[in-house]
């Protein structure tokens, strides 16, 4: 049954929430600011599926706004992670399971998951704030050895009184 007109929290076929309201749009960017994705927040069933926000972001400009700086917030909670994560030395190491053999040995499959960690939120931050986290490519212009570009104007003063002279080529 489809909810009257003028409910904020009007509802479609799923029982999802369709109707834009701030308080919901509100949660989308906190959640957001926090690093969760979109998919995940519009997974529980209190809030509107993704298609909907996505239909929001079409037609609400404070939406936009307000979620464009959510995702720039969580661009810089992905930089504070990775500083964290490579921080995070605490299982590298592992007790052998061999009594004949006792002592640590390196972590490898944490040490990887790690580096997996850190590498996607660089990749999403650097594409989330790209001024910010983006590689910055420097193009130059230099002349020989990498000295200045030197500029030449050749002028040539022909007399119109002179006939032209045919030149093969």
């Amino acid at each position: 049954m489809a909810a009257p007109k003028g409910n904020k929290y009007a509802v479609g076929n799923s029982g999802r929430p369709s109707g834009y309201t701030t308080e919901i749009a509100d949660k989308i960017c906190e959640g957001l600011a926090n690093r969760r994705s979109l998919v995940r927040i519009c997974d529980n069933p209190d809030m509107p599926g993704v298609s909907t926000v996505y239909q929001w972001l079409r037609e609400n400009k404070e939406f936009q706004d307000n979620y464009a700086r959510a995702r720039e917030d969580q661009a810089d909670t992905y930089f504070e992670e990775v500083i964290e994560i490579s921080d995070d030395g605490r299982n590298d190491w592992m007790m052998r399971a061999d009594k004949a053999n006792p002592g640590y040995e390196l972590n490898g499959e944490h040490i990887q998951r790690s580096r997996l960690r850190v590498e996607a939120r660089k990749w999403a931050a650097s594409k989330l704030k790209p001024k910010k986290y983006g590689e910055r490519l420097e193009a130059s212009l230099s002349g020989p050895d990498g000295g200045a570009i030197k500029h030449e104007i050749v002028m040539t003063v022909v007399d119109p009184k002179t006939p032209a002279k045919a030149t093969r080529t």
